[in-house]
């Protein structure tokens, strides 16, 4: 998983709340389990028009906001189904980090399992920069990790707050598996370990996946 420790980055508004997991990637699009290739069906019903045309009034089909790193959006984002798929779909457009007023808690957790940060911040504060990114053209904004705030581009900084377990392992890299590697000298030793005090368990094993 990619470290996440400062990211400074166009800024793509979706101004709407309660975006659930069935609008970020419809059910369609859901029969691999790889997280490339995903970004097609990302928010795939709002960036058609009933033709099937681009709908040039959606933030993805705009040139301005191609390249954006930072989403930022309302209240409840990634509520209902707890599909993975929408992280990945978002990792695969570029966005790195989520800005919201608030996150469904699935949603939220799965963000930190595939090296992105969600952040939370007070509704007035999404909601000038909401106005801002509409406005500005070029829209930044910087985050840094290590000291939990976002930055505009006139200084003006807003502090998050973050679990410190989840901040190191994002800061890291760490996902569960990264975390559980850490510890592989551990779990072969214990492996040996055991093989050397219970090798009929492992036989056993060894013999009935040779006769599956």
């Amino acid at each position: 998983m990619q470290p996440f420790t400062t990211l400074t980055g166009l800024v793509a508004p979706l101004d709407r709340a309660n975006v659930d997991t069935d609008q970020i990637i419809p059910k369609q699009f859901l029969k691999t389990i790889k997280r490339t290739g995903l970004r097609e069906g990302l928010f795939y019903d709002w960036r058609k028009q009933k033709d099937g045309s681009q709908d040039p009034a959606f933030f993805l089909n705009q040139p301005r906001f191609h390249g954006a790193t930072i989403l930022l959006t309302r209240d409840n984002f990634g509520c209902g189904s707890s599909r993975e798929h929408a992280p990945w779909a978002l990792l695969d457009q570029g966005f790195r980090c989520v800005i919201a007023s608030s996150f469904a808690d699935i949603f939220y957790n799965n963000c930190f399992q595939n090296g992105m940060l969600p952040i939370v911040l007070k509704p007035d504060k999404v909601l000038s920069m909401m106005n801002d990114v509409f406005a500005m053209p070029g829209y930044q904004l910087t985050v840094d990790l290590g000291s939990q705030t976002v930055t505009t581009p006139d200084g003006t900084r807003s502090r998050f707050e973050i679990d410190p377990f989840r901040k190191d392992c994002l800061y890291r890299g760490l996902d569960s598996i990264g975390l559980t590697l850490q510890h592989e000298a551990a779990i072969a030793a214990y492996e040996t370990q055991r093989k050397a005090e219970a090798p009929w368990l492992f036989t056993d094993l060894c013999h009935n996946q040779g006769r599956a």
